[in-house]
């Protein structure tokens, strides 16, 4: 933790979910009490998520449900930076998508075209699919090989489940990049452009925001690649140990956000 910088400093946050928010279905510690008080104290934070199979809508109804008050617009997805990111540099196109409902409605919802064919495809964008068949993988695999922007809406290798870990979108870009020797340019963490997509739309300072999470590759280390200061929490992937062994580490790791919040909120005044 830098000393000139104290962590009652922080003036926005933006959270990690799974891990850090909930695990599976139910909440964790802290995390109702800490939002609330963010509202309360008009402190904004965003949500951010490399899950891109989800439209913020369903997310925010997910947390409203576990007692978190949430808005659609509170909630940015690898989905939305994604479509957000390329629609800053290109007028529209074609997009060949290996994907499900969130990226498909992020990409048209940002003016782009889906098609299933490799021969009309401008780019090939990649994210979570259960539905995936190999003749998709095919026909993406094809309009790669011919040299187009080949997007991936993030490179989680695994996805957490109550049964245990499962393949994830970065299994899928790994088999595409495998096979057509090319690699995919990543949106979501632990690449900065997500986080950089955040700071803009809370019209936040990086070096005044805090990125909770609680996985080393992914939260702490995107979040340090954006510029940000990192808030570490024991709830969710990461251990002690491997936030130890970071170098840089995080600006701080908490137990979970009861303690966060404790800390943070003390000295400051929340009017009730």
């Amino acid at each position: 933790m830098s000393a000139e910088m104290m962590l009652s400093d922080l003036r926005a946050f933006i959270f990690d979910m799974d891990g850090v928010i909930y695990r599976g279905a139910a909440v964790l510690p802290g995390a109702v009490e800490f939002v609330a008080n963010l509202r309360r104290a008009a402190i904004p934070y965003l949500f951010v998520t490399n899950n891109s199979t989800t439209p913020p809508r369903a997310v925010a109804e997910r947390l409203v449900g576990m007692g978190i008050d949430a808005t659609p617009d509170e909630i940015l997805t690898s989905a939305d930076a994604t479509a957000l990111a390329l629609a800053k540099e290109r007028n529209g196109g074609r997009v060949l998508v290996i994907g499900e409902a969130g990226i498909r409605e992020a990409l048209t919802g940002a003016g782009f075209t889906l098609t299933e064919s490799a021969r009309e495809a401008d780019m090939v964008v990649v994210g979570m699919d259960r539905q995936v068949n190999y003749m998709r993988l095919r026909e993406a695999a094809l309009a790669i090989q011919r040299g187009i922007p080949f997007v991936a809406t993030n490179t989680d290798r695994t996805l957490p489940t109550e049964e245990g870990l499962v393949p994830g979108a970065g299994s899928l870009v790994g088999m595409l990049e495998i096979a057509t020797s090319r690699k995919a340019r990543a949106i979501g963490k632990p690449a900065p452009d997500i986080f950089l997509i955040a700071l803009q739309r809370m019209a936040a300072s990086a070096a005044c925001t805090g990125a909770i999470g609680d996985r080393p590759e992914t939260d702490i280390l995107g979040g340090q690649a954006a510029g940000l200061r990192t808030i570490a929490v024991l709830t969710g992937a990461g251990t002690p140990e491997q936030f130890a062994a970071m170098q840089p580490g995080p600006d701080w790791v908490f137990t979970d956000l009861v303690e966060l919040d404790r800390a943070y909120f003390h000295g400051l005044q929340i009017e009730n």
